[in-house]
C-alpha cells in the first residue's frame, strides 16, 4: 500500500509537470514495484494515467486547447490502440518490457533536445491551411495510438514533441492538447485490454488517488519551474528507470 501511494504520487507529479510521461513510470512501477504482470499492469496503467491526465488537464484549460487537432489525433489513435493491443498479446512479456525500456531511452533523449517553437498550419484553426495538417495529425495519432495499445503508454512523451515539431503548436497549447489526447488514447487502450481483465480496486485506488492529487498540485507548481530543469530532471528519471527495467528483465 505504501509503495502504491508513493509511486502513484510520482506518476501524478510527472503528468502534472511535463504534460505526459506518466505511463513511462506507471507500467514499470506496477510491474516491479507492486508485482503485477505486464498483462495486468498495462490496463491498470491506462486507467490510472487516463484519469490522472483528465485531472491535470483541468488547470490548463485556460491556456487553450487545440480541439480540432485533439479530435483528429485522438480519433486516429482509437483503432491503432486496438491494433497495438492485438499485437501485444502475441509477444512475450519480457520482449514488451525491453521494448518499453527502448522507448524510455528515446523519450529521455528527446527531452534533452531543445525544441524550437514555430507556428504551423495546425495552430491556426479549421481553415484551408488546417486541412493541410490533417494527414500529419492522422499519422501522429496512428503512431501514438499503436504504442498506447502495445505498451500501455498514454504517449504524452511523444505527443507533445509531435504537436510542436510536426504540427506547429505552441508549447503551452501543446501540453494541454497532449493531456486531452492522452485521455482519449488511454480510454481506447483500456477498452482494448478490458476483455478478461479484472480490476484490483484496492491497488488501483491506492495508486490512482495520489496520482490524481499529485497531477493537480504539480500542474499548478509547474508554472513556477524553468522548462530546462523540468526536461533534464525527467530525462534522468526515465534513464534510471529504463536501466532498472532492462536489468530486471534480463536477470529474470
Amino acid at each position: 500500500m505504501i509503495a502504491a501511494l508513493s509511486l502513484g504520487l510520482l506518476v501524478g507529479a510527472v503528468l502534472g509537470v511535463v504534460g505526459g510521461g506518466g505511463s513511462i513510470i506507471a507500467v514499470p512501477a506496477l510491474v516491479y514495484g507492486l508485482g503485477m504482470s505486464p498483462a495486468a499492469a498495462i490496463p491498470t496503467s491506462l486507467l490510472v494515467v487516463g484519469v490522472s491526465s483528465l485531472a491535470a488537464l483541468i488547470p490548463r484549460l485556460r491556456e487553450g486547447i487545440n480541439w480540432p487537432v485533439v479530435l483528429i489525433v485522438g480519433a486516429a489513435g482509437i483503432p491503432a490502440a486496438w491494433g497495438g493491443a492485438a499485437v501485444g498479446r502475441l509477444l512475450d512479456p519480457n520482449i514488451l518490457m525491453l521494448a518499453f525500456a527502448v522507448i524510455m531511452v528515446i523519450a529521455g533523449i528527446r527531452m534533452l533536445m531543445r525544441t524550437t517553437e514555430t507556428e504551423g498550419s495546425c495552430s491556426i484553426g479549421p481553415t484551408r491551411a488546417f486541412r493541410s495538417c490533417a494527414p500529419k495529425a492522422v499519422g501522429v495519432g496512428l503512431l501514438v495510438g499503436f504504442l498506447t495499445g502495445l505498451l500501455g503508454v498514454g504517449g504524452g512523451f511523444l505527443i507533445t514533441p509531435a504537436l510542436t515539431l510536426f504540427l506547429g503548436l505552441r508549447m503551452k497549447q501543446a501540453v494541454g492538447s497532449s493531456l486531452a489526447i492522452i485521455v482519449i488514447n488511454s480510454a481506447a487502450g483500456f477498452s482494448a485490454h478490458a476483455a478478461g481483465f479484472t480490476i484490483e480496486w484496492p491497488t488501483v485506488l491506492s495508486f490512482a488517488v495520489p496520482a490524481i492529487l499529485g497531477s493537480l498540485v504539480a500542474a499548478r507548481l509547474a508554472r513556477r519551474l524553468q522548462e530546462k530543469h523540468i526536461r533534464v530532471s525527467f530525462a534522468m528519471l526515465i534513464f534510471a528507470v529504463a536501466a532498472w527495467v532492462t536489468a530486471s528483465t534480463v536477470t529474470t
